[in-house]
């Protein structure tokens, strides 16, 4: 195996999971080539990578797409749609079905990272990629997720979500720009913030993801066609998806059964990590 190749399965593995996970794969992928001294593969693999996040989160969640469209449309021909209460944490199909303004609100949700990315994204990929900066973020906003889940009230699955929680959530996704932050990390912390049980909090994120995974990597698919389809490309692009969809699963099924402490404590461990690497490099 050629050390491109392996680089591309260990970045697309990188992709996967810090997409889903609240642990940042903005950062991850910046301190991977910082750690082992890689060369930044280029715009085309990071289009792929965002391919195969795409493929992950469609696979896992288009039965509940399907359902989030036909809700709306039932909705707006005025057709009645079956309600159905339930005390559970846990998330159903059934109850996403039940809100029928869901689609709305992942479109709403949505546009304040949409507007960020396209005016702020070329002072992100430069001024916030320094090192320290990252260790900041990930120990700052992995502590306000563990608090802000371990004082939210957890009482809301999806088919409650209100136009002003979708707010909230969509203004949380669009500080993630900056490196360490999470995109999933931040949505999850503003879904438990406006009451949604952890479930619901990490499948509303998911949701969130995948208009902009889908924008990103409309956007950048000149590059992929300009570089061409390699082999590690499609690796990339096939690692990157196996390890999201794998993420997006046993997310759900931790969650329901755990708190995100495990997280919190695990950027943090990175950050202190990364000031110990960035000391000694600056000693030596």
């Amino acid at each position: 195996m050629s050390s491109e190749i392996f680089q591309s399965m260990v970045l697309g593995m990188i992709q996967g999971l810090g997409e889903f996970l609240p642990i940042s794969s903005t950062a991850h992928l910046i301190l991977a080539p910082y750690f082992f001294g890689w060369k930044d593969p280029g715009l085309a693999f990071d289009v792929a990578l965002h391919i195969g996040t795409l493929i992950a989160v469609v696979a896992f969640l288009w039965k509940d797409w399907k359902r989030i469209i036909f809700s709306f449309q039932f909705s707006v021909f005025n057709k009645k749609i079956k309600s159905k209460n339930s005390n559970s944490p846990q998330l159903t199909h059934q109850e996403i079905n039940n809100n029928p303004k869901l689609l709305a609100y992942i479109i709403i949700a949505t546009l304040p990272g949409v507007l960020v990315g396209y005016f702020l994204e070329t002072k992100a990929e430069t001024i916030f990629r320094n090192p320290l900066v990252v260790a900041l973020t990930l120990s700052v906003f992995g502590l306000i997720l563990y608090l802000v889940d371990k004082y939210s009230s957890h009482r809301k699955n999806l088919e409650k979500v209100s136009l002003k929680d979708s707010i909230i959530v969509g203004l949380s996704q669009a500080v993630a720009i900056i490196p360490g932050v999470s995109r999933s990390g931040a949505t999850i912390t503003a879904g438990l913030l406006t009451g949604l049980n952890r479930t619901s909090a990490a499948r509303f994120s998911f949701l969130l993801s995948t208009p902009i995974i889908f924008g990103a990597a409309v956007l950048k698919i000149p590059y992929l066609i300009q570089e061409g389809i390699s082999v590690p490309i499609v690796m990339g692009i096939i690692i990157s998806a196996v390890s999201g969809y794998l993420a997006i699963k046993y997310l759900l099924k931790l969650v329901a059964k755990a708190s995100y402490a495990a997280f919190f404590w695990y950027r943090l461990a990175l950050a202190i990590i990364i000031l110990i690497f960035y000391l000694a490099k600056q000693g030596a």
